[in-house]
């Protein structure tokens, strides 16, 4: 499978299932071998630690007890605190790590590597370990306040529709800039505040500026590829809320919560349904990350005409 090439619209769709067609049992294999115990971490943390609160939460809702949750936040206030930072880090960091694996990936397919371990993945991390602690720091501090600002301004300006339409621009393009951010921050050889410039700009022009502007296709496919994997993972996440309502109408129709209804083997029952809809969800991730890493590689025009005489004279010297 050729990378660095031109794509159209269509294109990026189909080479992105071809991609998992072609490498996608030893891509998977990978990656849950590698963030594996990041995600049973995570959902240990949230059936230990939030198992109690969420039952608080959705039965003083219903119940109408909205002082119950009150005062239980106040006497648990500091565990939560330390819940939420440390579930923060775990969550952060297994995000990088998420947004990192396709990129390293994606890199040594590229460069003709076929059967690729986890252990080549591991060193790759290990080999650029401050780059990627800068890529965090980088991502937490600078991306997320500015997306966050984004997303809210967008959220607000809802209440007069036109949010609507902000939305469906703002999240395609931002998924679009991070991604071209991490791809070109471990392809390119430049700084974290050059990719940065340079994942904004190659959404709105190729590096010779005498091609046609990308946008539209760029935009359109993680469009595409965003809505499919919003209906897909909303299956999956809708089955724990379902098995929790159909266990309140079951157990509790004359709305008395005084017991949590998360407590003891249906909790336990109702994290697992939602440790697995959240892996689902993750796994599921891959794809738009893919989809985005070959725009990536669409945009690097520079190198195109160098990996296409490269791939001539390999095929040149197997025969």
């Amino acid at each position: 499978m050729q990378f660095y090439k031109k794509r159209d619209f269509g294109t990026f769709i189909s080479d992105s299932f071809t991609f998992f067609k072609l490498y996608g049992k030893n891509y998977f294999k990978n990656f849950i071998l590698l963030n594996g115990l990041l995600l049973i971490l995570m959902v240990i943390v949230m059936v230990f630690g939030f198992r109690e609160f969420f039952g608080v939460l959705f039965g003083s809702n219903i119940s109408g007890q909205s002082y119950y949750l009150e005062q239980y936040l106040s006497d648990n206030v500091g565990l939560f605190v330390i819940l939420g930072i440390f579930l923060f880090i775990l969550s952060t960091a297994l995000i990088t790590i998420n947004l990192l694996f396709p990129v390293f990936y994606m890199k040594r397919v590229a460069e003709g590597n076929i059967l690729i371990k986890t252990d080549d993945i591991l060193s790759d991390f290990k080999t650029h370990i401050r780059k990627v602690f800068k890529l965090y720091l980088g991502l937490i501090l600078l991306v997320m306040p500015a997306a966050t600002v984004l997303f809210g301004i967008s959220y607000i300006l809802i209440l007069i529709i036109i949010g609507l339409a902000l939305m469906l621009f703002v999240v395609p393009n931002l998924f679009n800039t991070v991604t071209f951010l991490c791809y070109d921050y471990f392809n390119g050889n430049r700084g974290f505040f050059e990719s940065l410039s340079y994942a904004i700009r190659s959404q709105f022009s190729y590096p010779n500026g005498r091609e046609s502007s990308p946008y539209w296709k760029y935009w359109g496919s993680t469009l595409i590829m965003g809505l499919l994997f919003y209906i897909v993972s909303s299956i999956f996440t809708a089955v724990p809320m379902i098995i929790y309502f159909a266990k309140l109408t079951t157990t509790a129709p004359d709305g008395n919560f005084e017991q949590n209804p998360l407590d003891g083997s249906f909790g336990i029952l109702f994290f697992f349904m939602y440790g697995i809809s959240s892996l689902v969800s993750t796994l599921l991730m891959n794809v738009l990350y893919v989809n985005s890493g070959l725009m990536y590689y669409d945009s690097r025009t520079d190198l195109h005409q160098k990996m296409e005489l490269a791939e001539i004279e390999t095929i040149g010297s197997n025969e």
